[in-house]
């Protein structure tokens, strides 16, 4: 018996038990006398022939409440064949349930050592999309400077091309960084202008670029800045302010004008902008010399110029050397690197007629790492070296530069590349900014140190024609006298001698080894006075 008819059966025993054992209604007289076997309850099937009860319908596998008088005839839709005669056909009902839901397996519990922690890259302080970016920007308001081969590199053993960004209208290569510094402010900075404080080349160029973009400009200078120097920011169309005795002074003063008027106070530091602007510089020695095998940077000031086109440089080409020069009185990077951070105070006692514009810049965290992991190899010059480096430039580069700018190729002339004998190499020259006066007297320096101006003395006696004779000589050995000092002496000794000093400028060493070998020859008394 199916599961269907089951249910039938259950539901009509336990209605046939209900009418059994409820109460019986009281019988009609024509009932009484009637057997048992004829009342109608006993009956299977209709009262009538035509007669038929209507069934209920199963939902959902469940029976509902059927009459008790069943006809036979149903039992068929149940499979019930032995109650009927005869072969019938046999339908079976099946209860279909919904999909079977199958679980997925729960997922494998994983200890946090399984796991791999992958880092995130830093975040770089300078990219190449940001002086990439820069160049774009500021190349309608800097001149692409030349990069040309220069006379000195057969003499030297390399061909040595220079980078000449002296060349820019205020003579130095930050007028990149300055640029792209104020075409990156806001409207609302621009509109309100900016102040600077500091004779240096960072102020002229803010000096003249804030004027070509119509940006108000302030310089706040101490009393002791030359006139000279005063008539160029004026000449830039700055603002120009004499306040105090000191730059410390001028400094603060500059300070509270910007924090009382809303303007910008400017100084040259480490902003991403002011680099890679200067980073520019980079991108145009790779395009102009092909094949190069390394770069030569002066690292002074905020050591900018030196971390953005090492940025750039590396980018291009990791195989390019960068080098980075400074002064040997002032050595803060190479003192950095030692103890692995920053120096912030440095105690040293560079010439500041030099040097002063070096001295009062600091090197910043940001540039610090970016130096120490993309320069190849920092080196110092002495102040010897840069001043003949000054002499060579302008005897055969036609060109005046100040001692910053000098430095690389001070690098080469002293002899501390040796291993870029041969190969291609890049100088920047950075700056040209150096007042008529200290020009002349660091190139009257260079003479002497690079032996050509020699001071002698020698005693001769007071008899008439020997000075004629050693004036004779120098004439002779087509030397130049530049000054000669006539001396007598009241010692008993030496009472007919007279000691004469003089000083003589040659063509270079070889004609000045010659003369000291032909004086020593004829004056044995001779004494050459030192540097």
């Amino acid at each position: 018996m199916n599961f269907a008819a089951q249910l039938f059966y259950s539901s009509y025993l336990s209605e046939r038990l209900e009418r059994l054992y409820s109460p019986k209604p009281a019988l009609k007289d024509s009932e009484e006398n009637d057997p048992f076997w004829q009342r109608e309850e006993l009956h299977l099937g209709p009262s009538q022939p035509s007669g038929s009860y209507k069934c209920g319908s199963v939902c959902n596998g469940t029976a509902v409440r059927r009459p008790t008088l069943i006809e036979p005839e149903r039992l068929k839709d149940f499979g019930e064949e032995e109650l009927l005669n005869g072969d019938v056909k046999v339908y079976e009902t099946k209860v279909v349930g919904g999909p079977e839901i199958m679980l997925m397996n729960p997922p494998k519990t994983r200890r946090l050592s399984e796991f791999r922690i992958v880092p995130r890259p830093p975040i770089q302080y300078l990219r190449f999309e940001d002086i990439s970016a820069a160049a774009f920007r500021i190349q309608t308001g800097i001149q692409k400077t030349p990069c040309t081969y220069s006379r000195l590199s057969k003499q030297y053993g390399m061909e040595i091309y220079l980078k000449k960004e002296h060349l820019h209208y205020t003579g130095s290569v930050k007028e990149r960084g300055v640029l792209y510094l104020l075409s990156s402010l806001t409207q609302e900075q621009q509109r309100r202008g900016v102040i600077v404080s500091t004779d240096c080349n960072f102020s002229m160029a803010v000096a003249h670029h804030a004027v070509e973009l119509k940006v108000p400009v302030f310089v706040i200078m101490p009393s002791c800045c030359s006139s000279p120097r005063l008539r160029i920011y004026r000449d830039y169309g700055a603002m120009v302010i004499s306040y105090g005795s000191t730059g410390h002074d001028s400094q603060n003063h500059a300070r509270h004008l910007a924090k009382e008027n809303g303007y910008l106070y400017l100084e040259e530091d480490e902003s991403p902008a002011y680099l890679s602007g200067l980073g520019t510089v980079g991108m145009e020695i790779y395009e102009q010399v092909p094949k190069l095998d390394a770069v030569v940077i002066p690292a002074a000031g905020q050591y900018g110029l030196l971390a953005g086109t090492a940025a750039a440089i590396k980018h291009l080409n990791s195989q390019i050397l960068v080098i980075g020069v400074e002064p040997e009185g002032f050595p803060l990077l190479l003192q950095s690197l030692k103890t692995d951070g920053p120096i912030k105070d440095m105690h040293s006692n560079p010439n500041k007629k030099l040097y002063g514009d070096l001295m009062e810049r600091s090197l910043g965290v940001n540039t610090f790492h970016l130096a120490k992991k993309l320069v190849d190899k920092v080196i110092s010059v002495s102040e010897e070296d840069s001043l003949v480096a000054m002499l060579r430039f302008q005897e055969f580069e036609r060109s005046t530069v100040d001692t910053e700018g000098a430095m690389g190729l001070a690098a080469i002339l002293a002899g501390q590349l040796p291993e870029l004998r041969g190969k291609k190499v890049a100088v920047v020259v950075s700056s040209a900014n150096m007042e008529l006066e200290l020009v002349r007297q660091c190139v009257d320096r260079a003479l002497v140190l690079d032996d050509r101006v020699s001071k002698f003395s020698v005693q001769l006696g007071e008899w008439p024609g020997d000075m004629a004779k050693l004036l004779d000589v120098l004439s002779r050995e087509d030397v130049r006298l530049l000054d000669v000092c006539h001396r007598r002496h009241g010692d008993k000794s030496d009472l007919f001698k007279a000691k004469v000093e003089c000083v003589v400028e040659t063509r270079d060493k070889t004609q000045s080894s010659q003369l000291r070998k032909t004086l020593s020859e004829r004056y044995p008394s001779i004494c050459w006075l030192g540097r």
